[in-house]
């Protein structure tokens, strides 16, 4: 458990100190936001490329209490111990990415977003980014694909179709709370976005339920 708890610990980490670290970079570099955008969309899907492919044999590399909570229920291949492990190691992990990266550019170590993100869009846009997320996890498992790609490309492209920028993740959004600059969520906004979130992650799990239960029938 130590092992595990260690992975999703680091590979959270690592995963907020790309979005964040790259938010800042983009923010030094340009005044364009599209262009702020697409940078911080491409370094957080490369990362999730490369953290999913070296902690998955580890952990899973979850990295996100909602993906680690349906598979509990889904899977049934880990104890609630597990569970609650996993969501501890992701949020403090993402808490330590966040201050990782402040120190990196610079910033104040520990800084609280102002950047409001709320309204009905926003918050529906969660509970498709995160359903969006389960399924290309769980279907990808069951066609046999490289999930660390499938990830890695639905984020990319879903930080440019949704109007939340695909947070789909609460303890990755709660480590952006630490940061005042473009990837940060305020505060505020948090509560909604992690509720949105898990009723993204029960619709997930009632789908997948659904379409793999059929397959496995079927053959």
């Amino acid at each position: 458990m130590s092992r595990r708890a260690l992975s999703e610990f680091l590979g959270t980490a690592l995963l907020v100190m790309a979005v964040v670290g790259s938010g800042i970079m983009a923010q030094n570099l340009t005044k364009d936001v599209a262009l702020q955008l697409l940078a911080n969309a491409i370094a957080t899907g490369g990362a999730l490329l490369g953290l999913i492919t070296i902690f998955g044999p580890v952990s899973g590399a979850s990295f996100n209490p909602v993906v680690s909570l349906v598979g509990y229920f889904v899977d049934r291949d880990s104890s609630i111990a597990v569970l609650i492990t996993d969501v501890v190691a992701q949020i403090s992990g993402a808490i330590a990415g966040c201050i990782i990266a402040n120190i990196m550019f610079a910033h104040p170590f520990v800084e609280i977003s102002t950047k409001v993100r709320t309204g009905g869009p926003t918050w529906f846009s969660e509970v498709v980014a995160t359903v969006g997320l389960l399924l290309v996890i769980w279907g990808g498992k069951r066609a046999g694909a490289n999930v660390a790609v499938l990830v890695a490309a639905w984020i990319t492209g879903a930080y440019w179709f949704t109007s939340s920028t695909s947070v789909a993740n609460p303890a990755v959004g709660i480590g952006r709370m630490f940061s005042d600059s473009f990837a940060g969520i305020a505060p505020e906004s948090m509560p909604m976005f992690a509720v949105m979130q898990i009723l993204g992650g029960l619709i997930g799990f009632l789908i997948i339920k659904t379409l793999w239960a059929v397959n496995r029938a079927v053959s």
